[in-house]
């Protein structure tokens, strides 16, 4: 007979960073069943592999999965490749460009790499909802589609919006809350989680394990993560996420450039503190007796550490302030072959500062490269450089470029 923690134990980890819980007392109520059969809860978390790649606001839900598989549950880390067909509405306000089998098969590849940087995979249990929606025949979609009207359908915000607005809505759409609901049921979930934003699509899995004669599952959602500007939510798109696969220099060095007000958030979010070890940071940080900067490298140094290992987060820390802090040139710069004709002046015995920032991604164009040198912004091997033009011959083979705190080195050949 498997022991828990505490029913206070518990809640006190899960409840942690949690929007909103529906309902509550019915949580309790479910660990305290657990606890006294020696049963562990089947919790649930779907993720649809419409990209490759992940970033850390993907992993809110992915780390509260991993609080309840610390506390001794069975966690199911589902990969929606059948959803993926019909690609999630949710605050969408155009229909999702659909993708192939081949496209959706290869990026649950890499979410099966990515997610167990986060969750135990001996104790994961992954699962594919094509396992039970693929095998729904005509029938079964219709009695499937007959448990909502389109009116519950367009109470949905962002069908809604679409409606007054008389743009489309495509009919398969709408299929989409049925076919996450019925995830849930043939998982027999008692807990699943998603974000604020999916909560039509979370009480419909409640919906349809009722009318599957099943205890309905607890609802947990998580808030949207703000990107790196502690404005908008966290996106590639929006040049404003740190990558799950990002090297650990790159990760630490983007964790510190967030606000320090989102301190508190991203350690509630992305890390396994307890609340009250959140509570205390926040309290001395008010206090004056913990410098905003101290709290925000310990708080990079934790998640670099989390999805690396605790040796290379130190690495990458002591490149950051050796860059950043002491003017130096950080261990792990990146380097980048350029050929010498690629970057030549008037002849192949020079180059052309310019086109040597835009060939390392320092630039966006020669102009800016001008722009640039002219402001003294540009440094070479340590030097400040305004000249538009330098001999190849006094340059090394390996030559460090810095652009304001951006810096590269250029592998000429």
């Amino acid at each position: 007979m498997q022991t828990f923690p505490s029913v206070e134990d518990q809640l006190d980890l899960i409840t942690k960073g949690a929007a909103e819980i529906i309902p509550l007392d019915a949580l309790r109520e479910r660990i305290e069943a657990s606890i006294k059969s020696g049963k562990p809860m089947r919790v649930k978390a779907g993720f649809d592999p419409t990209a490759p790649d992940l970033h850390l606001g993907h992993t809110v839900l992915m780390r509260k999965l991993r609080h309840f598989q610390q506390l001794g549950h069975t966690v199911i880390f589902l990969i929606g490749d059948s959803t993926a067909l019909i690609g999630d509405p949710t605050g969408k306000s155009v229909t999702r460009k659909q993708l192939t089998q081949a496209e959706i098969d290869a990026n649950a590849e890499t979410y099966k790499e990515q997610v167990f940087k986060i969750l135990d995979e001996a104790k994961t249990e992954v699962r594919y909802n094509s396992e039970w929606l693929s095998k729904l025949g005509f029938a079964d979609m219709i009695r499937l589609a007959a448990k909502a009207t389109v009116s519950q359908m367009l109470e949905r915000e962002d069908f809604h919006a679409r409606f007054d607005k008389e743009e489309p809505i495509s009919l398969h759409e709408l299929l989409y809350p049925l076919a996450q609901g019925y995830d849930s049921v043939a998982l027999e979930s008692d807990v699943e989680l998603g974000g604020t934003d999916q909560k039509f699509n979370l009480l419909m899995g409640r919906k349809l394990q009722r009318d599957a004669g099943q205890p309905p599952q607890i609802v947990l959602m998580t808030p949207i993560l703000e990107g790196l500007d502690g404005v908008q939510k966290m996106s590639k798109s929006l040049n404003n996420a740190v990558g799950v696969k990002d090297a650990p220099f790159d990760m630490f060095t983007k964790l510190m450039t967030i606000p320090d007000a989102l301190i508190g958030r991203y350690s509630t979010y992305l890390t396994d503190l307890r609340p009250a070890e959140i509570a205390k940071i926040e309290a001395d940080i008010a206090s004056g007796s913990l410098h905003p900067m101290q709290a925000k490298r310990d708080l990079a140094r934790t998640i670099t550490a989390d999805f690396h290992t605790p040796e290379l987060a130190a690495q990458a820390e002591a490149n950051w302030s050796k860059q950043f802090q002491q003017g130096g040139v950080s261990d792990d710069i990146e380097e980048i072959a350029i050929a010498q004709a690629e970057i030549a002046g008037a002849d192949l015995n020079t180059v052309r500062v310019a086109k040597l920032l835009v060939a390392l991604g320092l630039a966006a164009s020669n102009g800016e490269g001008t722009r640039k040198l002219a402001e003294g912004a540009v440094k070479i091997e340590g030097e400040t450089h305004k000249d538009a033009t330098l001999t190849l011959a006094s340059l090394p083979a390996k030559v460090t470029v810095r652009l304001g705190k951006k810096a590269k080195r250029a592998l000429l050949s």
